[in-house]
């Protein structure tokens, strides 16, 4: 599988990171903090944005900043993880004989970022929402082909996650506590990415797809390879 794409425009948002600048000084340092608090929204307004997950609050912040002076076809939101946190809290608040939170039940869907960014920025945008596993971010972007191929022009992809409760650790093993990172798609040969299937030096394998990603971009890397679910991916990208 071969696939190609541009990138317009991206945004993202993590702890101590909220500018661009931000994030090149992490990509070029290799001791980021991740305990550094996270910026709090400028767009979502304060009565919305207290009753939202963090990793929802950041997707839809992400999406809302690149929507700014922006017009898109699509939106994709994808998230490995979706509304964990508040998933596990249900079921821990089940345990113990009580009353699950109205709102904690509500917003426990994992397509709730998607649906609170259309509401948020008051635009009906057609979007779809996407959990692969670690794959999630490659098969977004595989998700994007197909619209580009139905004549879609501009597409949004915003990934994202929260901390992952203690008690999923042992599986999961995730290191950074919550993010959201957005990219406005367009056709074109700026990245070229391929689905591999020998063994190849993976670049960042411990951070998130997305995020490796952006790591890469950021560094101007020309040749890199992400790791997938079951096969990984070659990504080269010409500028």
């Amino acid at each position: 599988m071969k696939f190609s794409f541009a990138i317009e425009k991206w945004f993202g948002l993590s702890s101590g990171l909220a500018t661009h600048s931000d994030w090149q000084v992490w990509a070029n340092d290799i001791n980021h903090d991740w305990s550094l608090p996270i910026a709090k929204p400028t767009k979502i307004p304060m009565m919305q944005a207290r009753r939202m997950s963090i990793p929802s609050r950041l997707a839809v912040e992400v999406g809302l900043h690149l929507l700014d002076e922006q017009s898109i076809d699509f939106a994709i939101f994808v998230s490995r993880h979706g509304e964990l946190e508040r998933t596990y809290k249900i079921l821990t608040t089940l345990n113990q004989n009580t009353d699950i939170s109205p709102t904690d039940f509500a917003l426990s869907v994992h397509n709730t970022a998607a649906g609170l960014f259309t509401i948020i920025a008051k635009n009906p945008i057609p979007l779809t929402s996407i959990a692969a596993g670690q794959d999630s971010f490659q098969q977004a972007l595989i998700e994007a082909q197909s619209l580009f191929n139905q004549g879609f022009k501009r597409i949004l992809l915003i990934d994202f996650d929260g901390a992952i409760p203690d008690i999923y650790q042992p599986e999961v093993n995730a290191l950074i506590p919550a993010y959201a990172c957005g990219f406005i798609l367009t056709a074109g040969q700026e990245l070229m990415v391929s689905a591999i299937e020998n063994e190849v030096t993976l670049y960042q394998a411990h951070y998130p797809q997305s995020l490796a990603f952006l790591h890469a971009y950021l560094n101007k890397q020309h040749v890199f390879n992400l790791q997938g679910n079951l096969q990984n991916w070659q990504w080269i990208i010409n500028r």
